[in-house]
């Protein structure tokens, strides 16, 4: 195929930008494997290996698209561009999903979803981990699995970048430090979109915090009628509550499906409360009340053997029409060391990074707060890592999904990072989007000056909460040593 970087599609407007890569590759020259065909079809004898489907709609005839299983159950999607440009986006998607098993479908909407890496020439995989449920380490691992097999049924790519959207931005930052400092690193770099970065141990307070501010002015959740379960559990084990009975006792307390003129006073006060006290937006407050409800059930109950790992103890509640009442009555509760241990173990992140990670997050993230990026700065600057680390804001205020032309964007000014050692600036990055923009036409949004306000800002802390990296390195190091210590696969 030649040259990779003159194999380009020509009908992209921002060919130059990417030309500047030029100069360092010193004339590289790709040889990619004979005609890219693929691997050998699957058989009865080797289902785990990739076979040719399909490729989604915004895919197209782009690429050669496969899907397959591997030996610990994850389905996966691959995509392998006809104008591939040598190097692989391995996707680490968001959740946690909470079937029991791997689910074929997610991997292919992921790679729809983020077909605008495929479009810039780079080979995709995105795994569905092994099961649905909670379990960073576990979704690293798969990630980090595989990348191996995509290596091994296809090539070696010439760079492999990480891309963690949501709580794959958890999973991702944890397959860097878990993979990505040993000896030979099989990752390069990686891009943490909107992610979950403050870890778990923490990243979740906030909903801890609404679980009990909701129960205090709703009494529906449980009712006074139910059996009583303690809150942090999210659900008893064996509770047949759906979504759509959650989403009933929410409007019976707040009105919040109804306009503000059909609500009745009770329901705007208590909505208003809830609100005020817990600085979630009201656009978002079902989604994190369901997590602190069905997910919160996933990770005691299945990843915990029923232990705690959350509390709120000594916080103060503050923000609503009497808050002197609202504290003296609100539930509150410790962590059990063990589960709180295990939490950290499996989901916090240390700082102990080595390769560059650039972040792209939306200010107005309603999912995940924008002030998680807080957190992972402050994890790395702790480590002494920071150098490693370029953040970038946009004014957007959506969580799954930002501008196009901003993901090719961040994955461009990353190659470039990684190729050339040149670190990229939040000014360098925004003034390189509009390049883009003119093939995608979605918009640059970004704010090169926003620095966000420290993750206790936003959520309130718990007793050494101001404290990052929420586990240090040699923490980790110690607990690794503890038989069935964090949350098995």
């Amino acid at each position: 195929m030649g040259n990779w970087l003159t194999a380009r599609r020509p009908r992209r407007s921002h060919t130059s930008h990417r030309r500047g890569y030029a100069a360092v590759l010193a004339g590289g020259v790709v040889a990619l494997m004979a005609g890219l065909a693929g691997p050998a079809p699957a058989t009865a004898a080797d289902p785990g290996r990739p076979h040719p489907v399909d490729c989604p709609a915004s895919v197209g005839a782009q690429a050669t698209c496969y899907t397959g299983r591997d030996g610990n159950g994850a389905y996966y999607t691959i995509a392998v561009p006809r104008d591939w440009n040598g190097s692989l986006v391995l996707h680490a998607h968001g959740g946690p999903d909470l079937g029991a098993g791997s689910d074929p479908r997610r991997s292919m909407e992921d790679l729809d979803r983020w077909s605008v890496l495929v479009d810039e020439g780079y080979a995709w995989a995105g795994s569905s981990y092994r099961r649905g449920g909670y379990g960073t380490r576990m979704a690293a691992a798969d990630t980090e699995n595989l990348r191996r097999l995509f290596a091994r049924e296809f090539r070696a790519p010439r760079k492999t970048y990480l891309h963690g959207q949501s709580w794959g931005g958890d999973v991702a930052a944890k397959a860097v430090e878990t993979y990505g400092s040993r000896g030979r690193r099989p990752y390069d770099g990686a891009l943490l979109t909107n992610g979950v970065l403050g870890g778990g141990s923490r990243g979740y307070d906030y909903r801890v915090d609404l679980r009990v501010v909701y129960q205090y002015y709703c009494r529906n959740h449980p009712r006074p009628s139910e059996p009583p379960y303690p809150l942090w559990s999210g659900l008893p084990k064996d509770s047949t509550m759906t979504g759509a009975d959650l989403e009933a006792r929410l409007q019976e307390c707040t009105g919040l499906g109804s306009a503000p003129t059909d609500r009745t006073t009770r329901q705007q006060r208590n909505l208003d409360d809830i609100l005020a006290v817990t600085r979630i937006p009201e656009r978002s407050l079902e989604s994190h009340l369901k997590f602190a409800t069905f997910t919160f059930r996933d990770i005691v109950d299945k990843r915990l053997g029923g232990r705690n790992p959350f509390g709120n103890k000594g916080v103060r509640y503050s923000g609503s029409h009497d808050d002197k009442t609202l504290n003296a009555g609100v539930q509150r509760f410790s962590a059990d060391p063990t589960a709180a241990r295990d939490l950290s173990y499996d989901s916090d992140l240390t700082g102990k990074v080595s390769i560059p990670v650039l972040t792209l997050h939306a200010i107005d993230d309603p999912t995940a707060f924008v002030e998680h990026e807080a957190a992972y700065r402050a994890s790395l600057r702790g480590a002494g890592r920071d150098r490693h680390l370029v953040q970038t804001f946009t004014r957007e205020n959506e969580h799954s999904g930002l501008s196009k032309a901003e993901y090719a964007n961040s994955l461009a000014a990353l190659d470039t990072w990684v190729r050339t050692g040149r670190k990229p600036t939040p000014a360098s990055v925004a003034a390189a989007c509009p390049a883009f923009d003119a093939t995608y036409g979605t918009g640059c949004f970004y704010d090169p000056r926003f620095v966000p306000g420290e993750y206790a800002s936003r959520v309130r802390p718990r007793p050494g909460g101001h404290s990052w990296p929420a586990m240090t390195a040699a923490q980790e190091r110690s607990w690794g040593r503890v038989p069935g210590v964090g949350i098995a696969p």
